[in-house]
């Protein structure tokens, strides 16, 4: 599967971004996805994902202001994330695991650790 992300910019601190993985060569309703966070000097994060059976995870720091869905017509991953702040900033990528998670370790760990499809990933800028 090709995963390609868009919907990043620069949004001032309060506002509100959608981010979304557009899918292609499979259906995303076979995988667990999730988005993930890169700022420069450190490691990449988990911030929401989503199972098979579409049950949503998320980072301490997302919950209550983001949401994480698909978009099954779209074939798509979707954050929406509101009341944006200064330290929501990075590179936004989503990812796909063709396993089925096993509830032996955090969701958005796993789901870094065995990764089968990145994308390249979209800038987010708050300010």
């Amino acid at each position: 599967v090709q995963l390609v992300e868009s919907g990043g910019g620069s949004v001032q601190a309060g506002g509100s971004l959608r981010l979304s993985c557009a899918a292609s060569g499979d259906t995303i309703g076979r995988y667990c996805m999730g988005w993930f966070r890169q700022i420069p000097d450190r490691e990449r994060e988990g911030v929401a994902g989503i199972e098979s059976d579409g049950s949503t995870s998320y980072a301490d720091s997302a919950k209550d202001r983001f949401t994480v869905s698909r978009d099954m017509s779209k074939n798509s991953l979707d954050l929406q994330m509101d009341s944006l702040k200064p330290e929501d900033a990075g590179v936004y990528y989503c990812a796909a695991v063709t396993s089925r998670w096993t509830a032996t370790r955090d969701f958005l760990t796993w789901l870094q650790e065995m990764a089968d499809y990145w994308g390249q990933g979209t800038q987010v800028t708050v300010s």
